[in-house]
């Protein structure tokens, strides 16, 4: 991976996302649509986990996908894109990061107040 998808990857892992995942989203930042292929490929990742990462970035509605058929016989491959804007995945990993502070913070408040 390049230095600046590196330096995203590491950054989105920091923040609690699984590296294949982090890998994944970093890459899908530069480019407008990868393959599941090109995706393997820039990624480290076997084909069966890029399956995996990419069920995990729908749940989260964050990528589209669609299929085009090959020419010739064979299963038409899939395609991938950001559904949203970069910045909107980083504002919801900012939430959900600022929400977990605010349970522990009320978990720490109430063991003070059972502890006086």
């Amino acid at each position: 991976m390049k230095g600046k998808r590196i330096h995203v990857a590491d950054t989105l892992i920091s923040l609690g996302l699984g590296r294949p995942v982090a890998r994944t989203l970093a890459y899908l930042n530069t480019v407008y649509e990868a393959t599941s292929y090109e995706l393997g490929t820039v990624t480290g990742l076997p084909q069966p986990e890029v399956s995996i990462v990419m069920r995990q970035l729908k749940e989260h509605d964050w990528i589209n996908e669609r299929e085009e058929k090959k020419q010739g016989k064979g299963r038409p491959y899939k395609i991938y894109t950001l559904k949203v804007g970069f910045k909107d995945i980083i504002t919801q990993l900012e939430n959900q990061q600022r929400n977990a502070v605010e349970e522990v913070q009320a978990r720490i408040k109430r063991l003070k107040e059972l502890g006086k």
